[in-house]
């Protein structure tokens, strides 16, 4: 939606520091109106129907109703944007990706020291989320895709699967962990590899693997430096480390670094696409998935250049249209496609004969 008014929020969270704390940082910015605050589900159920919000912020630990409850209840019956704040903790990530599968637009990790200095800290990052959360498109959990998976492999791919030469790269930051599920959901267990930059906090990137594995037919996991990338395995950037792809002979191998971040992200989807680019060249397959920012389109068009095949995910099907948008007004882009469409485009690429020596 296009918003010509303040932005209205509804915080929910137990502890009334960080009720306090929120409702003060947040409304430091000119274009956000805190509307109200409550402790916990009950009293915010409420609360939405008397005040009206635009965006929710929700704790995801909450007492008389848990937060998944509460936000599943939310998207069947009255769906809104609603961004996390979380605990830092491996309960907290694990909560927190369910939530994301239920509806979440993003999320924030809370600190758990300093309180109110680490709350200052994160507003930043809070106050552009919640402008995004309250323009994001609000979609659906897409059932699993098990059914589709042998239809979108042709008659002659398993050989072609097989090779190590073709490499799948993929980036995506808002919404990106739904959609990177839906199209691993899709992926053959002989894909080929795929590695994958999502934007995810250091102490979320391994739940996140976990959780992909056992969504899909590929062996999923975080990635580690100098591990050899196989067909059949899809590996993830660790948060706050760029993955970067090597030659190493006949086999490709995954490279972690420390380097800067890159479009103010690490790990970084250009770092990713542009290290692609360099060692695989027109061996591979790119697409960017929804995300807010322009991280990505640079690489993708590097990839394009050198004769990869490229494709972002269509506006109507992304949460937020901003890195796919960004590679496409670039002209990084051979093909725009919707969500549900991108599995079988990439393995039908893999398939072609753009592949070189």
């Amino acid at each position: 939606m296009v918003m010509d008014r303040k932005i209205r929020v509804l915080v929910i969270d137990d502890s009334a520091l960080m009720r306090r704390l929120l409702t003060e940082f947040l409304t430091e910015a000119p274009d956000i109106e805190v509307v109200g605050a409550a402790p916990d589900p009950i009293v915010a159920r409420d609360k939405i129907k008397l005040l009206n919000p635009d965006v929710l912020t929700l704790d995801v630990e909450m007492p008389r109703m848990d937060g998944l409850t509460f936000l599943e209840n939310l998207m069947r019956l009255r769906p809104m944007p609603v961004v996390m704040v979380s605990s830092l903790t491996e309960k907290g990530a694990e909560v927190t990706l369910q939530a994301m599968e239920l509806g979440a637009i993003d999320f924030v990790t809370k600190p758990k020291i300093d309180v109110e200095a680490g709350v200052r800290a994160y507003s930043e990052e809070l106050i552009a989320k919640i402008r995004t959360a309250a323009k994001a498109k609000l979609r659906g959990r897409l059932p699993a895709a098990n059914g589709s998976r042998a239809a979108a492999v042709a008659p002659t791919a398993s050989r072609i699967f097989r090779t190590t030469e073709r490499l799948i790269a993929i980036g995506a930051s808002t919404g990106g962990t739904e959609a990177i599920r839906e199209v691993l959901e899709r992926m053959p267990a002989d894909s080929p590899a795929i590695v994958i930059t999502q934007h995810i906090p250091a102490l979320f990137s391994g739940p996140f693997a976990a959780r992909m594995d056992r969504s899909s037919a590929m062996s999923v996991c975080e990635a580690k430096d100098g591990q050899q990338i196989v067909p059949g395995h899809a590996y993830i950037a660790p948060g706050d480390r760029h993955l970067e792809v090597r030659r190493d002979g006949a086999r490709y191998v995954c490279r972690l670094t420390d380097a800067p971040p890159e479009n103010r992200h690490r790990p970084s989807v250009d770092t990713l696409f542009k290290s692609v680019a360099q060692h695989a060249g027109a061996n591979a397959v790119g697409a960017i998935l929804t995300g807010m920012g322009d991280d990505g389109a640079r690489g993708l068009l590097e990839l394009r250049k050198v004769g990869a095949s490229t494709m972002v995910q269509d506006e109507a099907s992304s949460v937020v249209w901003g890195m796919p948008g960004a590679a496409f007004k670039l002209g990084a882009a051979d093909r725009v496609l919707p969500l549900d469409a991108i599995a079988a485009e990439l393995l039908r690429q893999c398939c072609s004969d753009r592949r070189v020596a």
